[in-house]
């Protein structure tokens, strides 16, 4: 079966529909909003229905155990209950507040999920595409190996070179096929790192398409600095859960407020003591005023004052470390994107030392160590050139996710 052509811009919209860390990014985003849902329904009105069957000795009033005065009754009946929260003064709406504010910081968390999984995609997408690039390298560097033990062997047979000459050549040979094997097994290793960033659960082989490179890249970091601050998705869902948390120290201050609730009851009684209607209903207005209760609402209020400002601390703690990493992302991109000018050079200039050393050893003027050696150089400097223009390419997109603008 032939490889699959794929392109970088094909990987990343497969990684985002098929890679699980996404799915459960998602998943988790709306159970955050199902919990607003559940804080707010404090504020509505709760209906239930009730169905009691009773048998009790005719007469019989509660007395142990607590503060009775009702009297119970042999009686089947159903009915129903509302309640409804008329004010708590504002600690339902604290709540919910700090609920909204929490699923908008889990629905921003996505986005950072994303942009993880673009960049593993990116990365893995890239050291593919070098090691590939290694792999062809090291494959001409046998192929050159061959033909010149190939040489050196018949110029042996002539007696023209020495049997220390095919030894020679017999090395750098077994050297470059050693080589080779390596950069085989990390062709396929990167294809299999490229597999498990789609969210595939199998290795599979693809034909990668070359990527050109980006524009040049800033003089100072200073502007990718103030656009990380701005559009980090992590930073912006620490944000979203500080103001959660300052939120919900607010609701937990109100819990020393009264809260003033209605109840309302209604049935019908079918069967039962003759001393009973055949149906009943009530209304009643409940006012609860906390008195003491051990300090307890005072300890919550502290306890979520002070998560609150730990949680304002992280956020600037955070900020520190976007700009740091920003910085640094940006020194390694800028170091790899100089190095493609030198790596350029360093080939051009192997290649002329090894057709010296060919032209030398054919002349009979040089030996074969001269000549293997810089067969060894022309290989060194074009594995360096090939992993230079996709290590600057893995460095942009590593400066693209600290800036919080890969796409």
């Amino acid at each position: 079966m032939p490889p699959q052509a794929l392109t970088l811009t094909q990987a990343k919209e497969f990684a985002l529909q098929h890679n699980p860390r996404i799915q459960s990014a998602g998943a988790t985003a709306l159970a955050a909003g199902s919990v607003v849902k559940e804080v707010r329904a404090a504020r509505l009105p709760a209906l239930s229905g009730n169905v009691t069957g009773a048998d009790a000795q005719h007469g019989t009033i509660l007395a142990a155990g607590a503060v009775q005065t009702s009297s119970l009754y042999t009686r089947m009946a159903s009915g129903v209950v509302v309640n409804q929260l008329v004010t708590d003064f504002g600690r339902t709406a604290d709540l919910t507040k700090s609920a909204e504010l929490r699923a908008r910081a889990q629905d921003t968390s996505i986005e950072t999920v994303r942009e993880g999984v673009l960049l593993q995609v990116e990365q893995s997408y890239f050291q593919a595409l070098g090691a590939q690039a290694v792999e062809r390298a090291a494959q001409a560097a046998v192929n050159t190996r061959e033909a010149t033990l190939r040489q050196v062997r018949a110029l042996a047979e002539s007696l023209m070179r020495s049997t220390l000459d095919v030894r020679f050549a017999e090395v750098a040979l077994s050297q470059a096929q050693l080589d080779l094997y390596q950069a085989e097994n990390n062709a396929t290793e990167g294809l299999a790192n490229l597999a498990a960033a789609l969210g595939l659960d199998h290795a599979q082989a693809f034909a990668l398409s070359d990527e050109p490179l980006p524009a040049p890249l800033d003089a100072s970091p200073d502007g990718r600095i103030q656009e990380a601050l701005e559009k980090r998705p992590e930073l912006t869902a620490l944000g979203f859960s500080r103001d959660a948390a300052r939120a919900f120290a607010q609701a937990e201050g109100r819990l020393k407020m009264p809260t003033v609730s209605l109840t309302g009851v209604a049935g019908a009684i079918p069967a039962g003591d003759p001393r009973l209607p055949p149906g009943y209903s009530a209304a009643a207005v409940n006012v609860n005023i906390p008195i003491f209760n051990g300090g307890l609402f005072s300890a919550r209020h502290r306890e979520a004052e002070q998560k609150a400002a730990a949680a304002d601390a992280d956020v600037r703690d955070l900020a520190i470390q976007v700009s740091r990493e920003v910085n640094v992302a940006w020194l390694e991109a800028n170091t790899a994107f100089r190095r493609l000018d030198v790596t350029a050079r360093l080939v051009a200039e192997a290649n002329e030392a090894l057709r010296l050393a060919q032209t030398r050893y054919d002349a009979g003027l040089g030996s074969i160590v001269e000549l293997t050696q810089a067969q060894a150089s022309q290989t060194s400097a074009g594995i360096q050139n090939a992993s230079a223009q996709y290590d600057y390419l893995n460095r942009r997109a590593a400066l693209d996710f600290a800036t919080g603008v890969l796409q």
